[in-house]
């Protein structure tokens, strides 16, 4: 039986703190830590101190690493096989273990513990030091809520980097405590580690590994360094090399894999890095939750960096995909414009694939025909969204699920038959929603649809009910889950646990009529309520009801108002509550041991579930694509060798504002693939800049966008250079910033990229800026990326001059007389044309606007006429140039149609014979120019 004094909080949660000794070095300071463990089983702490000296034997590839748990101590570690054998015994091993590590020695510690080094970046902060928020015996919130507020960290990452000539091989393993899957990652990375870098912001972890080796104080590694000037909200755990071991990792793998996933192993074989990796994740987080995963029951996968678009975090935030910039709270955001997901799951699906694009085409125009399907049948649409909407966290209820916790607490218990309920509850959704997608038709659903076919989710749903009652389910509100959670398991089973549970029921009515007593003692309308931090407790509402002496009765206690409502209780109720809780115990005890032995009989057939939590999610965020599309205009994209959007506007834009954006029309290929735009401030360019990236993220992650017409070509990676603001945390100015931002693009960038670049060189004087913008521009039009370069720079378009694929454009602005100020205002049209833009001196005018005092206004004037003379006097193209561009437009076009053309002889022959007269038009234009010249 469970006793009443273990403690309802999480018996695995550790809990780090300072030592209070601290010793300096002749190479700085030494930081000195302890772990501390904290389960009501040990008799006192065990501490492991970081100021040892780190053990350099064991790395990724040692074979002779000790394979004991970080809580082992030397001569108990199991023998081999136990661990994924006889999981009770091995818990109580591990239990054993703890108890005579106490009396180890500080050598066995050292050696046995993993040791734990908190950098100074993370320690001051005490509201992370612990993980009882992750346990498994802490249950879940099972709200459906999929706000991206709501997203909080639960992802631990391990990171380990080869040494030597293996320097910049990436090995990484994370693992979300809501989710029980494993991905796993290997890559090279130059020495800006950008795609480490990335791939860690994509993942928000809640903590990351590396290895001491990495971590050292006054040698760390520059991977170590950039992730913590990167990550400085983040836990950093250092623990020994010799835990990164590939063969470890590899039986890891073996032993936790599902049979559906274990083709893994033949991915990662030969994969050392991410096989250390894991190895070190499982060990530090069997340690940290107290528990371990039972044999077959992980989902793990290779992620190559290869199949997904890469989106470094400067341009997420820049281009707000996930957080508004002005304000964190409010949803105007690429992620707000989507998100009608009714599952977290779903909710997490969309955030990720935001992130991290498709750069398949296949896979893409497969969602895209799910979308379409459910844009066109109402039933489906409508039948599929009230059947998901009714499903929990699925991936979160599985997390818990598969561990086996080292120790029987309340909270384990009780978190225990929760998620069997939600199990029981999901898996009785099934059959709704094989209902819902019967009819369905694109090879996506189908696939899903057959997934759903799978037997074992009848298998398991049977042997739940042999033991669990069928009207038990999950409800809305404490006392009522409280209620299913007692008589969960049916009459009859255990006979122990039925007395138990008219003792309980007993208890309750008594409190009932003892509070109902108290009402007609002391005539007041009395009423009992419940909430599980309090237990039962009188509440009483005063409306229209006058107290004696304006007081309640001595007898109640603990007394609390909140405008006309009393909350109150009495020493006879609070005695009644602790007899409840003690009854509740025994149930939960007994229930616990009949739910252990059914978890046991379904551990089998549980991988189903990973099927199941798939196809949730992803409905869940086709449906949502769908739903956008019904508020909005928006259109299928194609894919091609060409960016082409016609009358396309910004998402989220058109979500703020009352009327619907300007839209404009977008042209790029390879001939012509550099975009110079130019426009008055205001004008609309950051923000046409920011509508082409939006629209192809939307396109490569599966939706419509917001278009009457849409060609794309697969992007691997996007990249922006937009904001202008110092940066005091790195003490970077706007003009250092600039020219990071500008250099991680030249590193990174390649042929497939999308590059939008707003207002480069800003940050210093007009002719440096010129060129470094010059120098940028021709490195850039060296790839073959598409690229969008918004300028002030007006010299800059004279570039078109020696390269044909430059293509000048331009916001146009409209003059209209102020007849108030008898002065002229300028009109925004947010109209994209082709050429440079006429205006000139646009700042001089906003300045004059902004009241600027007259004189220097007209002084103004004058020295920039001056200085723009002498800096265009020789930037003209000469007539053999344009026709060089005339000529090189029309082979471009003619490749461009060889290449895509869908249109039917006719209309080919019409649309040639067209481009054969423009071309002709040209020409008459260009031979005009000598005789302008001499004249």
């Amino acid at each position: 039986m469970l006793r009443p004094e273990i403690s309802s909080t999480s018996p695995s949660a550790p809990a780090v703190s300072p030592s209070s000794g601290e010793t300096r070095s002749p190479q700085g300071p030494r930081y000195n830590f302890r772990l501390q463990e904290t389960p009501q089983s040990l008799p006192s702490a065990q501490v492991v101190s970081a100021s040892t000296p780190p053990s350099t034997s064991g790395a990724a590839g040692d074979r002779s690493s000790s394979s004991s748990l970080p809580c082992s101590a030397p001569g108990s570690r199991p023998a081999q096989g136990s661990y994924f054998g006889n999981k009770r015994a091995y818990a109580e091993n591990i239990v054993a273990s703890n108890l005579t590590f106490g009396a180890s020695s500080s050598s066995a510690r050292d050696t046995n513990y993993p040791q734990t080094l908190k950098t100074p970046l993370s320690t001051g902060n005490p509201q992370r030091s612990g993980y009882k928020n992750w346990t498994p015996q802490m249950g879940y919130s099972a709200s459906s809520s999929s706000a991206i507020s709501a997203h909080c960290p639960s992802v631990i990452v391990a990171v380990v980097e080869g040494r030597g000539l293996a320097r910049g091989e990436i090995g990484m393993a994370s693992i979300d405590l809501k989710n029980p899957q494993i991905i796993l990652s290997q890559f090279a990375d130059n020495t800006t580690y950008a795609k480490v870098i990335t791939k860690l912001k994509i993942l928000s972890p809640l903590e990351i590994i590396m290895s001491n080796t990495a971590c050292a104080v006054g040698n760390s590694t520059k991977l170590f360094t950039l992730i913590t000037e990167n990550f400085k909200n983040v836990n950093f755990t250092a623990i020994q090399r010799k835990y990164f071991n590939e063969t470890k990792g590899l039986e890891y793998i073996e032993q936790l894999c599902i049979a559906e996933f274990s083709t893994v192993l033949m991915e990662v074989q030969s994969k050392y890095y991410c096989l250390a990796a894991v190895a070190a994740l499982l060990k530090y987080v069997e340690f940290i939750q107290n528990s371990v995963y039972a044999p077959k029951s992980l989902k793990i996968c290779f992620q190559g960096s290869e199949q997904t678009a890469m989106i470094d975090s400067s341009s997420a935030q820049n281009l707000e995909l996930l957080i508004n910039n002005r304000d964190s709270r409010n949803n105007h955001t690429l992620f707000g414009v989507l998100n009608y997901t009714k599952t977290p799951g779903g909710s997490r699906r969309l955030r990720s694939n935001i992130l991290e694009p498709l750069v398949d085409i296949e896979t893409i125009n497969m969602r895209l025909d799910c979308v379409q399907e459910l844009l066109q049948d109402e039933e489906l649409f409508f039948g599929l969204q009230s059947v998901i909407s009714r499903f929990l966290d699925t991936e979160q209820l599985l997390s818990v699920l598969v561990q086996i916790p080292k120790q029987d607490t309340v909270n384990a218990a009780e978190s225990k038959i929760t998620n069997l309920i939600y199990l029981k509850h999901t898996l009785e959704l099934v059959d709704p929603l094989k209902i819902a997608m019967k009819n369905c038709n694109t090879p996506l659903l189908r696939a899903y649809y057959g997934s759903l076919e799978d037997k074992r989710f009848g298998i398991i749903l049977e042997k739940i009910k042999t033991v669990i009652n069928d009207d038990a389910r999950y409800m809305k509100g404490c006392l009522n889950m409280r209620t299913q959670k007692c008589y969960a398991v049916r009459s009859n089973i255990n006979e122990f646990l039925d007395i138990a549970r008219r003792t309980y029921t007993e208890i309750v009515d008594d409190i009932a009529g003892m509070i109902s007593q108290l009402g007609e003692k002391y005539s007041l309308p009395l009423r009992t309520s419940f909430s599980s931090a309090r237990g039962f407790f009188i509440q009483m509402t005063t409306d229209c009801l006058a107290l004696p002496s304006d007081q309640l009765p001595s007898e109640f206690i603990k007394i609390s108002k909140m405008k006309n409502s009393y909350s109150f209780t009495s020493a006879d109720l609070i005695k009644m509550n602790e007899r409840c809780q003690e009854s509740l115990r025994e149930i939960y005890h007994m229930t616990y041991m009949i739910v252990c032995k059914l978890l046991s009989e379904i551990y089998e057939h549980i991988h189903c579930l990973y099927k199941l939590s798939d196809t949730v999610s992803m409905l869940d965020m086709l449906l949502s694509f769908a739903h956008a599309c019904t508020l909005s205009d928006y259109v299928r994209p194609e894919f091609t060798d060409t960016l082409a959007i016609k009358q396309g506007w910004h998402p989220i834009l058109e979500k703020i504002s009352a009327e619907k954006p300007i839209a404009n029309n977008t042209y790029i290929t390879e001939g012509s693939n550099f975009l110079i735009i130019t426009g008055p401030n205001m004008s609309g360019k950051s923000t046409y800049l920011k509508q082409i990236a939006l629209c192809q993220i939307m396109a490569q992650i599966g939706s419509y966008v917001p278009a009457e017409y849409s060609s794309f070509r697969i992007t691997k990676q996007i990249f922006t250079r937009i904001s202008t603001d110092d940066d005091i945390e790195t003490n970077s100015s706007t003009f250092m910033k600039e020219m990071k931002e500008i250099a991680y693009i030249l590193h990174n960038a390649n042929d497939k990229s999308l590059i939008l670049i707003d207002e480069l060189g800003r940050g210093t004087n007009t002719e440096e800026g010129i060129g470094i913008c010059y120098a940028v521009c021709e490195h850039l039009l060296s790839l073959k990326a598409f690229t969008l370069f918004a300028t002030h720079f007006l010299e800059l378009c004279h570039i078109d001059a020696l390269y044909l694929n430059v293509e000048n454009m331009h916001f146009e602005v409209q003059h209209v007389k102020n007849t108030s100020r008898n002065k002229e205002a300028i009109l925004y049209t947010y109209k994209l044309s082709k050429g440079l833009t006429e205006e000139k001196n646009y700042g001089l005018k906003a300045a004059e606007v902004s009241s600027l005092p007259p004189s220097i206004v007209l002084d103004a004037k004058e020295i920039t006429t001056q200085i723009t003379r002498q800096i265009l006097q020789n930037q003209r193209s000469t007539p053999e140039m344009e026709r060089q561009r005339a000529v090189y437009h029309l082979a471009t076009r003619l490749v461009q149609t060889a290449r895509n053309s869908q249109l039917d002889p006719d209309s080919l022959r019409i649309y040639l014979s067209n481009l054969k007269k423009k071309y002709k038009e040209d020409f008459p234009r260009t031979e005009q120019v000598p005789g302008k010249t001499e004249e």
